[in-house]
């Protein structure tokens, strides 16, 4: 990813929080027949040494657990909340009009040695963790619980996926906010994410270090 000085994120909050927000990502593998990409939830999760790993499944049937190639680095990648801005946004086009459209977003791309489990009891912790997870956000206290299913039925369930770990090695993440646009600027766009309903991405640039 190209990543500009002045658009590459690095504070690791921000990362986090795109990569809780937006957790459908892209994964990308090198396999046999050349690179593979696949679209499923990862979680993050922080490691006892200060780490992150990513987890989440795929179903047995994705033949991505038997072409991925061993020992090579998978990518993740998130994207959060992205948006065109028009050159009409800007005030200071009325003094020079020297502006051209543009289009702000924010991307995080972890790389990592990507494992495929195929352990029942590993299994069965990966989609806990995951339903737990999701499940109290979308319905709270009514969470749905891996309990509620029959037991025979859950075991079906668990034994047609394959979990994924990624422990993250590295970690490019770009923030393309109009960081590069001066203070009137920079605030007008705010002010027209706003009207247009793009509130993510507005909110994103409200916590952006200023120009």
């Amino acid at each position: 990813m190209y990543v500009p000085s002045h658009f590459e994120e690095t504070r690791a909050s921000e990362i986090s929080r795109i990569i809780e927000e937006f957790p459908l990502a892209t994964l990308v593998a090198q396999t046999q027949d050349g690179l593979v990409a696949n679209h499923i939830p990862l979680m993050q999760e922080v490691l006892p040494d200060g780490g992150v790993r990513l987890i989440g499944h795929i179903a047995r049937n994705n033949p991505l657990h038997e072409d991925a190639l061993s020992d090579v680095e998978g990518m993740a990648i998130f994207r959060a909340g992205d948006g065109y801005i028009s050159p009409n946004w800007y005030p200071s086009k009325a003094d020079h009009h020297k502006h051209v459209p543009t289009y702000n977003y924010q991307a995080v791309h972890c790389y990592g040695h990507l494992r495929m489990i195929d352990d029942p009891k590993v299994l069965r912790g990966i989609v806990g963790k995951l339903t737990k997870r999701f499940e109290t956000e979308t319905n709270g206290k009514q969470a749905w619980r891996m309990s509620d299913a029959p037991r025979d039925f859950m075991a079906q369930m668990i034994d047609a996926i394959i979990g994924i770990e990624i422990d993250v090695s590295r970690v490019v993440a770009k923030s393309k906010l109009s960081q590069n646009r001066e203070a009137g600027d920079f605030d007008s766009v705010i002010a027209h994410l706003e009207q247009a309903g793009s509130l993510e991405l507005a909110t994103a640039m409200g916590n952006a270090p200023k120009p």
